[in-house]
């Protein structure tokens, strides 16, 4: 992977951040700007960047009047995807894409919050070369997304049929958060703890924050698709 990449980051809320992908950039001396929803909603110029990672966060795409600059996101994204830049969604992101590729944002009929396993549908995609069948995530989502059309449904869970799907082998969406640290999880349920009303895929605060057993995995998949997605 000797070429470096101008790779550009889309944050929602300052308490979802990147994670280990900060990390992995930082390994192969890609340089990374950012679009801090939050603070300054500006998008760069699409011809100084080569990839772009769109960040997770509490706010639904539908939440227009609330947060306007959801719509000048949505038509950055589109643009991005019809200049075929590479792109990962993450929760919200993998939303907007599916969104703006055509797909459906409905509520799930469970939140889906915590630690809770995902499956394969098709180990032969590229993407997810060395992957196991199956494997916990973290999850934080009441919304979910249909697969748009010409896109590749990847995973699913027990409580939410569609986890994750590829599009034209270079626009990736995971309802999921495989880049989550120890201190990212922490932040998240600190900051977004009044959703935690146990439920049957909903765990509590203390069994989120005190469950780093699959962090170590979890990254290292997520250091593998990034791999292969921007080969």
């Amino acid at each position: 992977m000797s070429k470096k990449l101008n790779i550009h980051c889309l944050q929602h809320v300052p308490f979802e951040g990147l994670g280990c992908i900060e990390n992995w950039i930082q390994e192969h001396g890609h340089s990374l700007s950012y679009t801090t929803l939050y603070h300054n909603p500006k998008f760069p110029d699409l011809d100084t960047i080569d990839a772009l990672i769109i960040l997770g966060g509490p706010m639904s795409i539908h939440d227009e009047a609330k947060f306007p600059w959801l719509k000048d996101e949505k038509v950055f994204v589109k643009s991005a995807i019809d200049r075929r830049k590479k792109i990962i969604g993450i929760c919200l992101g993998a939303q907007l894409i599916s969104n703006v590729l055509g797909g459906k944002i409905t509520d799930n009929e469970q939140k889906e919050i915590g630690w809770f396993p995902v499956s394969i549908l098709d180990s032969n995609v590229a993407i997810l070369n060395g992957y196991p069948k199956s494997f916990s995530v973290f999850h934080w989502h009441g919304e979910t997304f249909s697969i748009p059309e010409n896109a590749i449904r990847l995973m699913e869970s027990e409580a939410c049929a569609n986890q994750a799907f590829l599009y034209n082998d270079k626009v990736l969406g995971l309802q999921f958060h495989l880049e989550v640290t120890d201190e990212a999880m922490k932040q998240m349920a600190f900051h977004e703890q009044s959703e935690l009303v146990k439920d049957t895929y909903v765990q509590t605060y203390d069994e989120i924050v005190s469950n780093t057993t699959f962090i170590k995995e979890n990254n290292q998949l997520m250091f593998s698709l990034l791999d292969n997605l921007f080969k």
